[in-house]
């Protein structure tokens, strides 16, 4: 088994743990996640069983049809990303405390990246190869 981690929000209203494995870094250049993170986001992603979340300020909200997006009500910080119906969970990697030992495997929707910036020097894979 990994070794846990934990992390949380940037106001502490929000913290987690994560007791499984960790999947490497994806970015993604989505125009939700360009507007809710401000640039692309770097995720991780973990099973749901194996994480716990504490704290009364995390907020769900229902960014499509088919998935909700988890931040702190209280400071702002995006943490989650989970797919309705999905065991997964993504994890903002920024979020995670101290040294996550991943690096940013792949990317999606790199279509939809800014035009501020260069895209990461990892390939693209489409959105359907994850879980």
């Amino acid at each position: 088994m990994a070794q846990a981690k934990t992390g949380g929000c940037l106001c502490g209203g929000v913290t987690y743990d994560v007791r499984g494995e960790l999947r490497p870094v994806v970015a993604c250049h989505c125009h939700q996640c360009r507007k809710t993170s401000g640039h692309y986001v770097a995720a991780t992603q973990a099973a749901q069983a194996d994480v716990t979340i504490r704290g009364d300020t995390l907020r769900w909200f229902r960014s499509s049809d088919t998935a909700e997006r988890g931040f702190c009500g209280n400071c702002g910080s995006n943490l989650f990303w989970r797919r309705h119906g999905n065991p997964y969970i993504s994890i903002w990697a920024g979020t995670i405390d101290g040294q996550t030992g991943l690096r940013m495997e792949s990317q999606i929707h790199t279509e939809s990246a800014g035009d501020y910036y260069e895209l990461p020097h990892v390939p693209v894979i489409d959105q359907s190869e994850l879980s």
